[in-house]
């Protein structure tokens, strides 16, 4: 939009608010022959048009002070809760001192990789300090307790996810995250044994299903669940381009259309949270949180997959079909629903962050068209911006969820400030719509944000 265009708009809201103000003054009604009601100003829930990177840039501030305080890097003992500082008095009474979150889960591991982002594109090198100084925290203090466990029959350490994982949950995300730290910074505390556990836990001890998709038991036998795209493939894609071994790769992309071939349902542009095998009819609950893991693992596929790979192309049509399934199913505040298909289920955080970022990722990659999904996404982030409190705190996110064949099951989960999923995806759409729109300016034309 030119000055000149500007300099018209100004003047008339200048005029509607004079006209008000003296049409007020007077006690006349306020009508289509006295006022321009289209420059009106509508009293949105949420705030419109007014994101800045000073504002984004506060509130990942926020967060991450909040993060930094509540997430410490220290040993105590447990009941007496006296600190542990030499690490050769570590024995079977040694904990972590107690935060608000821990250090060592999917959750955080997805956060050690927002942080990373954050410092990136926002070039503050203390988002990504965060990250290395837990992870060599806990780097530093495994092989104390890794000779524990082998001592003591029995016994579980506080890293005992790590030297055992025994789900995907365990193994996933925090290999990821490990991975894209030591790419980034040489870590005073070798990952690569770590990730190599981790990674091996994947391809050759989670259970898997007849075809060789990785699989659970629980709730059913042989069930896939969504949200384990991003607890294991994000992890193999980063080991492929760590050491240059295209089969990391190779199997991700193979397990990748093995879950999507029985869990998108292509009608809607949506994947179903669960699928069993033998299951018919089968139920699809179309679960907001983990059709985010889908499309997060579709961005961190595409963010290492080289652009003349032959998985590529069709990949990235996968991508673009969920996003605009997504697209028409945003509430008109920027929220996406819990299940999202349900307009009566609530409005729920941390899927919409996730969704913010990966949108926001698309357009910064040059995979999706800014004119068209720019604006969605900055009122994405408006939305999750009104959900961090003055603490730092993110709201509104729905707590754990296992997988249920019924809705009453997904309306009614609890939502908590202390819910750890929120963190992560939040201050990764604040990194990246943060860049968008450092790159790509929005204007409000005709009173809509246009790109």
């Amino acid at each position: 939009m030119n000055l000149k265009k500007f300099s018209v708009i100004s003047f008339a809201l200048l005029t509607l608010s004079g006209c008000q103000s003296n049409l007020q003054r007077e006690h006349v009604e306020i009508n289509d022959s006295n006022s321009p009601l289209h420059l009106m100003k509508p009293e949105y829930p949420v705030m419109y048009g007014e994101t800045t990177l000073d504002s984004i840039s506060s509130d990942i501030d926020r967060i991450y002070t909040y993060l930094d305080r509540v997430t410490p890097m220290a040993l105590e003992e447990r009941g007496s809760q006296t600190a542990v500082t030499d690490l050769n008095k570590i024995d079977t009474n040694t904990i972590f001192k107690k935060g608000d979150f821990r250090l060592i889960s999917y959750e955080w591991g997805v956060t050690y990789g927002a942080m990373l982002r954050a410092s990136e594109t926002m070039q503050n090198p203390k988002y990504a300090a965060y990250t290395y100084n837990r992870l060599e925290f806990i780097g530093k203090v495994l092989p104390y307790f890794q000779k524990l466990e082998s001592k003591k029959s029995g016994y579980r350490s506080p890293v005992h996810s790590v030297l055992q994982p025994h789900a995907l949950d365990d193994a996933g995300a925090m290999c990821a995250a490990m991975i894209k730290a030591q790419r980034s910074k040489v870590l005073g505390a070798d990952i690569k044994s770590i990730a190599a556990n981790y990674v091996d836990y994947i391809l050759n001890k989670e259970f898997r299903l007849k075809d060789g998709t990785l699989a659970r038991n629980r709730p059913q036998p042989n069930t896939l669940w969504l949200d384990d795209l991003y607890m294991s493939l994000p992890a193999l894609a980063q080991m492929s381009q760590f050491t240059g071994d295209n089969k990391y790769m190779d199997e991700a992309i193979k397990q990748f259309w093995l879950f999507a071939d029985k869990m998108f349902v292509v009608e809607k542009g949506l994947y179903r949270h669960g699928w069993v095998e033998g299951m018919e009819p089968h139920p699809a609950f179309h679960w907001a949180r983990a059709n985010g893991w889908a499309l997060l693992t579709k961005v961190e596929l595409l963010n290492v997959l080289p652009n003349e790979h032959e998985a590529r192309p069709r990949l990235l049509a996968q991508f673009k079909k969920h996003v605009a399934g997504l697209a028409p199913l945003q509430h008109g505040t920027g929220f996406w629903h819990q299940l999202l298909d349900r307009n009566d289920s609530y409005l729920e955080t941390s899927a919409t962050a996730i969704y913010a970022y990966c949108i926001a990722r698309g357009i910064n990659a040059g995979w999706l068209d800014a004119k068209a999904y720019g604006p969605m996404v900055l009122q994405a982030w408006n939305a999750v911006h009104s959900k961090i409190n003055k603490e730092g705190q993110v709201e509104g996110t729905c707590v754990g969820t296992g997988m249920g064949f019924d809705p009453a099951f997904y309306y009614y989960r609890p939502v908590n400030k202390f819910a750890a999923h929120g963190y992560g995806p939040v201050i990764m759409a604040a990194a990246e719509v943060y860049q968008l729109i450092k790159n790509n300016k929005y204007v409000i034309n005709d009173s809509s944000i246009q790109f």
